[in-house]
């Protein structure tokens, strides 16, 4: 299978966003944000209860969408 270099840098600049990680954890973006916010101002909110396994499951897809890239690009 061949692929062009927009498709390659297009699927090498993919990343997870805070809608992605909101979905996957059942609450809102402003959630996200808050709790990447530092501890102690004002604005900031605890993170959302098993975001630790909501960030592995999003990691572990993109690891697995990289090694496609990978073998992608091996094949050309």
């Amino acid at each position: 299978m061949s692929i062009n270099f927009r498709k390659a840098t297009d699927e090498l600049f993919g990343i997870v966003t805070h809608e992605e990680l909101a979905e996957e954890l059942g609450c809102s973006v402003a959630t996200i944000r808050q709790a990447r916010r530092t501890e102690g101002t004002a604005s900031y909110r605890n993170p959302p209860k098993g975001w630790e396994k909501a960030v592995l499951k999003l990691a572990e897809q993109k690891f697995e969408h990289f090694k496609r890239l990978v073998a992608k690009l091996r094949a050309i």
